[in-house]
């Protein structure tokens, strides 16, 4: 069983203001860094649980569990496994953006509602996602797309695992007042 982050997550959450800020999480991994701009106007729960996750230090020396070439890569399970999660779900968010290269969305059981820490990111257009994932964000730059098109072409074995680890050595929320 996971221990549940819920109360350290649920303390951050009133701190952060979408209204007063823009939101990026930026992903220092041992191919590269990735900046993701998040999107609250569609998904802000998501964001909100993402945000208050960085800031504990829950995505810090994490692995990316999962690479599948020309889909996703995927990452944020305290195991390194895919079985792991944060100790607590979050209700989908559906909404209109595209799966499609770069695309920030979080990972979930056949239950729409099961979401946690898991998520993924999109090597191309996915549209069989589309309105049953919640997409909640994207890379920030081409230099970020090229990091995540790195991982995605890492060698794999068994369950899509990268041979090699790719971790996330250290995650950080950036803060851009937006007066």
């Amino acid at each position: 069983m996971n221990r549940s982050r819920a109360a350290e997550v649920e303390a951050i959450k009133p701190t952060i203001d979408f209204s007063a800020f823009k939101y990026q999480v930026e992903l220092d991994t041992s191919l590269g860094t990735i900046i993701l701009d998040l999107l609250p106007d569609v998904a802000p729960e998501h964001c909100r649980n993402l945000i208050a996750l960085v800031k504990i230090g829950f995505y810090d020396g994490i692995v990316f569990h999962r690479v599948i070439k020309d889909f996703v890569i995927q990452a944020g399970c305290p195991r390194g496994d895919g079985t792991g999660g944060p100790g607590y779900t979050i209700a989908a968010e559906f909404n209109a953006v595209p799966h499609e290269a770069g695309v920030l969305s979080m990972a979930r059981t056949q239950d729409p509602n099961s979401a946690g820490s898991q998520f993924f990111i999109c090597l191309g257009r996915i549209p069989h996602l589309d309105r049953k994932y919640t997409a909640f964000g994207r890379t920030a730059d081409a230099g970020s797309l090229r990091v995540v098109q790195e991982i995605g072409r890492v060698k794999t074995g068994a369950q899509d695992r990268p041979v090699t680890p790719v971790v996330i050595k250290k995650a950080r929320v950036l803060e851009h007042p937006l007066a």
